[in-house]
């Protein structure tokens, strides 16, 4: 049960571009189309309810079905930090994310790591669907490569043998966490 048109709780292009290649028989609006203008709270404890929040604010507000994501890099040393709060990990911005990261690694030979995504369709009232998806890797010990974006120059993928940061964005998008909890979205659906 795919909905003819959905509304994507995000302002990111990348992620957007994702979602229609997936949903392909859907119309997708973005939440700025809509005229949503404004940032929505990532105040949940989890993946899936920062996910949900996301989704629920734009689809009760604008009465369509609306999908959102929320996601991050979860490193086993670390306890699963920098987790739901990967974006803002220093305070300062994606190079002092990566570089805080890296400072907290120092010494620390194993390094395993994944990327985690969940995402939620929310319609209308309360119905929700999930779907999550991770892809397994480890932290460098330097940045390589300047593809991508966020973590995935220091982030070496199991699937590619390569870092993200080297990675074309056709190769990434194939094994990326994003990509496989939309899969998994869709086939609940």
């Amino acid at each position: 049960m795919i909905p003819a048109k959905i509304a994507v709780a995000s302002g990111n292009a990348h992620k957007i571009k994702e979602i229609k290649e997936i949903f392909k028989c859907t119309e997708i609006v973005t939440m700025r189309e809509l005229g949503f203008e404004g940032e929505i709270p990532e105040t949940g404890d989890s993946f899936r309810e920062n996910a949900k929040l996301k989704a629920a604010a734009i689809a009760e507000k604008y009465n369509i079905p609306a999908l959102a994501d929320d996601s991050g890099l979860c490193v086993d040393a670390l306890h699963g930090a920098p987790g739901i709060y990967s974006a803002r990990f220093s305070g300062e911005g994606e190079k002092q994310n990566r570089a805080l990261l890296l400072k907290r690694l120092e010494g620390i030979p194993e390094r395993g790591a994944h990327f985690e995504c969940a995402v939620c369709l929310y319609f209308p009232g309360g119905k929700t669907y999930f779907g999550t998806g991770k892809t397994y890797g480890r932290i460098l010990q330097e940045e390589i490569g300047g593809n991508g974006f966020g973590y995935d120059c220091i982030f070496y993928s199991e699937d590619l043998k390569k870092s993200f940061g080297l990675a074309s964005p056709k190769e990434k998008n194939s094994v990326s966490h994003r990509f496989r909890a939309l899969c998994d979205l869709k086939e609940k659906l």
